[in-house]
């Protein structure tokens, strides 16, 4: 028995900046807009290897120097931003 592929419509709305850029990738690529967006779909959903990796060695490094939170990265950022404040006399 062969099985027919289903496709759904659906209705999205966007901003008018946001459409106007995906028409513009779109016809760039020359895809359809269907066509984007089911690509757009598949990469938010499948895991980028690169990314992953990148995240995990900003957790090991940022256990390792003691940031836990947002609220730790926060405060060094403050903490940086006077000490070189500081450093240029200001």
């Amino acid at each position: 028995m062969l099985s027919m592929r289903v496709a759904k419509t659906i209705s999205i709305t966007l901003p008018p900046e946001l459409l106007a850029k995906a028409q513009m990738i779109a016809k760039r690529e020359n895809r359809t807009m269907s066509e984007l967006f089911r690509e757009t779909l598949r990469h938010y959903k499948s895991p980028d290897p690169e990314w992953e990796a990148l995240k995990a060695w900003g957790l090991e490094h940022g256990k390792a120097l003691g940031i836990n939170s947002e609220e730790d990265v926060e405060r060094m950022s403050d903490e940086w931003r006077a000490e070189r404040r500081l450093a240029a006399g200001r």
